[in-house]
């Protein structure tokens, strides 16, 4: 498959660096100011050590990128919210053109679910999204396989930044700022941390696994989640789990028609108290009881590999 990669951050690179390994050729990528377009495949590490260096992937104009010959459109930009530009406007000028898409963007299938749905209707292209939820984890993927109508809840732990800095508060007895500046200085959180830590990132993820869950029935968007971050938990309150066999997670969960995601109270030795980054998603199924699906939540080749996935599924 010829993939287009509109982003060129941590994931698009990714992307990018692991296509050949999957057998497929990248024949344009592009960031917010540059694209590089080659029909008959770039040369991937040129572009990548010209971003590196000159902070552009090519001399052209982005739109060419969207204006290039390709199968798929990897869409990789930054989640935005609200109208969840450009991310949208890309996907629906690759929709137009009857292309695919593969989004690691969160934005357009958590703001704009039903926008973009109806845009693939009426499109010779399909659209995926598996890297939007759970990193490496096959959680979408799961869920499509066993059935939509056949699962009841899902809940779980959809962001590594806050689950590092509640089990290191934990283990260490640390309060939160001073966790958040390691986490920062081992490249765990972001130099601004507020979509983790404040809930968000893991919110927009519940809210895409509610759009799946509801197939259609209703559209959920950030603003029908109750969400409740980590910031204001001292370590007085994990020192006081702890004492009862207890941990303090913070736990997103899809069920009953609502989105919530805060902290909660879980057994230490739960499967919902994993320590440091990793991801964990439980579904509760009709006639399996409870699925785990766990791993690698974040970063660029876990990421990519679920971005890959998804266009071996459109082969």
């Amino acid at each position: 498959m010829d993939l287009t990669i509109v982003g060129s951050g941590v994931v698009g690179r990714s992307v990018a660096d692991l296509a050949s390994d999957y057998g497929h050729r990248v024949t344009a990528m592009a960031d917010s100011s540059s694209a590089a377009v080659d029909p008959d495949g770039l040369d991937v590490a040129a572009v990548l050590d010209r971003k590196e260096a000159e902070g552009a992937v090519g001399t052209a104009d982005p739109e060419a990128a969207l204006e290039a010959d390709y199968d798929v459109l990897v869409e990789a930009t930054p989640t935005t919210l609200g109208d969840a530009q450009p991310g949208f406007g890309h996907v629906k000028a690759a929709l137009e053109r009857d292309r695919h898409v593969v989004l690691a963007n969160k934005g357009p299938v958590a703001e704009r679910y039903a926008d973009v749905m109806a845009l693939a209707a009426e499109s010779d292209g399909e659209v995926r999204f598996e890297a939007t939820v759970g990193g490496a984890i096959p959680v979408l993927s799961t869920i499509e396989d066993y059935g939509p109508g056949k699962i009841s809840a899902a809940r779980g732990i959809l962001n590594g930044t806050a689950n590092f800095i509640l089990s290191r508060m934990a283990a260490e007895g640390l309060g939160y700022e001073h966790v958040l500046a390691e986490a920062q200085d081992l490249g765990v959180a972001e130099a601004d941390p507020s979509f983790d830590v404040e809930g968000t990132d893991a919110a927009l993820k519940c809210v895409i696994v509610a759009n799946v869950l509801s197939q259609g029935a209703r559209e959920y968007t950030l603003d029908d989640a109750i969400v409740e971050g980590i910031e204001d938990i001292p370590p007085s309150a994990l020192e006081l789990a702890q004492e009862d066999g207890r941990t303090i997670r913070l736990i997103g969960e899809v069920s009953g028609g609502e989105v919530r995601v805060g902290p909660r109270l879980v057994p230490r030795d739960s499967d919902l108290a994993p320590d440091g980054t990793r991801n964990i998603v439980q579904l509760e199924t009709e006639n399996a009881g409870r699925l785990n699906v766990s791993g690698r939540g974040a970063g660029g080749p876990e990421t990519a590999t679920a971005v890959l996935a998804d266009v071996g599924r459109l082969e």
